[in-house]
């Protein structure tokens, strides 16, 4: 058995970025960047008023209560034409462009209208006194987010004002997917005869979604080493290759003796962790496969640690497995040789996260898995852990 920290290495690192495209920014929430995002214009274009008022040279408002003679007008959208000249001033508003010779903004509360259409200020000013100068936010030619960063809603309004209307991005990974196993059907299904329901895929197509892949689902296989040597065949255009179930040694874990033949090399089997002990990793001719254990448990918390990687990976970037310290709400045994990964619940207390490790642990249970917020994380050989001690958990959600 190899060690979790091993494993994602192994994994991550068989991956390469996935191809780009372009993509219309209304449609590239969540998105994987291919490229810096460069602006192609200044953010403002130019120098604008931040509050509705009048600009002025600062130099004319050192004495309060002097009056200017009102010029012109400058709205947002409609800029004024001309200069301001000593004496004289031009009624702005919020995200006007600021006249030329206006160096400064009286904003109008600190004024009054006087007859003839001039207006007295009441308070002097400062040169640059609520304006924005041209390239406040970003300038043109200016990085503004980095390749391999995933967009976030935020990231959408930032490309629309760099006048960006697309962006090159990494397009979705191909993840096809397929569960080994004779005694599962579907939802909704008959039964077979103890039989069980296929339940992990739901969890995985949702996850990979969620991660920027694209899941294909290619259904329940039978445990004959012709249908599963068939996945070799339906897998041959995909990024990424998973199996549920069938990757232990039983007689009818047949992933890896059915697809051998098909041109399966073995990278590494089992790894040092509670649950999902029973991992493969390898290739399928050149396409990556990962062998995920059949426990739902098992699948799920192995898709976090291991999949996740590997699609942050073939998207360009990378994705660390969060972690923060909790307080335990009850001691825990020591730990053996592997590495485990406890479904717990979270509550705070004094400002402090708290964790409440289920009793039971058992890799078949979605219940818990439902329930839990956390897995609290045990390294291999950990001493036994008493009721308030730190620990590290990783969040679920």
């Amino acid at each position: 058995m190899i060690l979790v920290e091993q494993a994602v290495d192994r994994i991550a690192s068989a991956f390469r970025p996935v191809a780009s495209e372009p993509v219309a920014i209304e449609r590239a929430s969540g998105r994987v960047l291919a490229e810096d995002v460069v602006a192609s214009a200044s953010q403002p274009p130019d120098a604008v008023s931040a509050m509705d008022g009048y600009a002025v040279r600062s130099e004319d408002t050192a004495r309060p209560g002097t009056v200017l003679s009102v010029v012109g007008s400058a709205p947002a959208g409609h800029p004024f034409s001309g200069r301001i000249n000593p004496g004289e001033a031009v009624r702005i508003f919020t995200g006007g462009v600021v006249p030329a010779g206006a160096d400064a903004i009286v904003i109008q509360e600190d004024t009054d209208t006087v007859p003839d259409g001039n207006v007295r200020l009441n308070v002097p000013t400062t040169r640059g006194r609520h304006i924005r100068d041209a390239g406040l936010d970003f300038k043109q030619g200016e990085t503004l987010l980095p390749a391999g960063r995933r967009l976030a809603a935020r990231d959408l309004s930032l490309l629309a004002a760099a006048d960006l209307s697309s962006v090159m991005v990494r397009r979705h990974p191909i993840v096809k997917f397929a569960a080994t196993g004779d005694e599962l059907s579907r939802p909704g299904e008959p039964r077979k005869p103890g039989g069980i329901v296929a339940s992990s895929g739901y969890a995985l197509a949702a996850l990979l979604t969620r991660w920027g892949a694209k899941p294909i689902d290619l259904g329940i296989v039978p445990d004959t080493l012709e249908a599963v040597a068939s996945i070799a065949a339906q897998a041959r255009d995909a990024d990424l290759v998973l199996t549920l179930g069938g990757a232990s040694v039983g007689d009818h874990d047949l992933v890896q003796k059915a697809l051998g033949p098909e041109g399966f090399a073995l990278d590494f089997w089992k790894v040092a962790m509670r649950p999902g002990k029973p991992l493969i990793f390898g290739r399928l001719a050149e396409t990556p496969l990962v062998g995920l254990p059949g426990n739902p448990v098992s699948t799920i918390v192995c898709a976090l640690l291991f999949v996740r990687p590997a699609i942050a990976a073939l998207l360009g970037t990378t994705i660390a497995l969060q972690t923060l310290p909790v307080r335990l709400a009850r001691e825990l045994a020591a730990n053996d040789s592997r590495q485990d990964y406890i479904r717990a619940s979270l509550s705070s207390r004094n400002g402090e996260l708290w964790a409440e490790p289920f009793l039971v642990q058992d890799s078949s249970m979605l219940s818990l898995l439902s329930q839990a917020d956390c897995l609290v994380v045990r390294a291999p050989g950990a001493p036994r852990a008493q009721a308030g001690e730190t620990v590290e958990a990783v969040l679920l959600d």
